[in-house]
């Protein structure tokens, strides 16, 4: 059974109001052996969004202290891990930047687990109504994974891409797309992962609320078939009652691709529990 959440926000997260203590106490309750924090760091998060604030970042050095004594306070009730979820960005006028940011990060502190994640396109955040409008839906998917690709191809600061995806959690209710169309693109993405030792998570934010999980099983299916075998769960969870949501579905699911394992990370380093 899936008894570690690697995937998880605090009020260290620009987006989450939970105070740390509150979810290892929720993840201890509901009998998890591992909980990871994965707070976001994304720098040169654009303006234009429509989230009521504009950065994703924090200071990693009170993060380390607050959670490595919340880690020595909980030891023997939870082993808990320290992780981040870093945004990846493939523009030219911030990647350089960006890219040496998270890599002078990944360096200066200990993390156990890192995810790097592509929240923005084109400097638009597409959680944003307004970035739909007067575009091709099909155009943005595009090129949301052509910058997943740039960022597996140019980026060594991570263990697994989060939310591989993560632009069809977006999509218009209104608009569809024929996905088939980038499954070469997506093959490319999953195989380049393999080939530099890199995992995907599987997010079970959507699932948890009753819609999919992302990746998709298509993608989890041909991940595996590629040769994958890296693969952490996390709900995402932004607030306690939102952790380990809908592990017992993605499972079975998981279960039923032929998956027997996942993954969990200490130090950097994976290691592999049975489903």
């Amino acid at each position: 059974m899936i008894n570690a959440d690697f995937h998880t926000h605090s009020s260290f997260s620009t987006d989450s109001e939970a105070e740390p203590e509150s979810m290892i106490q929720q993840a201890i309750a509901l009998g998890l052996k591992t909980y990871c924090f994965t707070d976001h760091m994304d720098y040169f998060f654009p303006e234009h969004n429509d989230k009521g604030f504009t950065e994703f970042v924090f200071d990693p050095g009170l993060y380390f202290e607050k959670l490595t004594a919340l880690r020595k306070k909980y030891r023997g009730q939870i082993d808990l891990r320290i992780g981040i979820e870093l945004g990846l960005r493939d523009e030219p006028d911030v990647c350089d930047d960006n890219k040496r940011l998270c890599d002078a990060l990944v360096a200066s502190y200990p993390f156990d687990f890192v995810i790097g994640s592509t929240h923005v396109i084109d400097h638009f955040d597409p959680y944003n109504r307004e970035y739909w409008k007067d575009r091709s839906a099909e155009d943005i998917v595009r090129m949301y994974f052509e910058s997943v690709l740039y960022s597996v191809c140019h980026y060594d600061c991570f263990h697994v891409y989060g939310h591989l995806d993560y632009i069809l959690r977006y999509l218009p209710e209104s608009v569809t797309v024929d996905i088939t169309k980038f499954e070469p693109l997506i093959d490319q993405i999953l195989t380049e992962l393999i080939a530099r030792g890199k995992g995907i998570e599987v997010n079970t934010s959507r699932l948890a609320r009753g819609s999919v999980m992302n990746p998709s099983p298509k993608i989890l299916a041909r991940y595996r078939e590629l040769g994958g075998t890296i693969l952490t769960i996390g709900s995402d969870a932004h607030r306690p009652d939102r952790i380990a949501g809908a592990f017992a579905e993605a499972e079975a699911i998981l279960k039923e691709l032929g998956f027997k394992e996942y993954t969990v990370f200490r130090k950097g380093k994976p290691s592999f529990r049975k489903l």
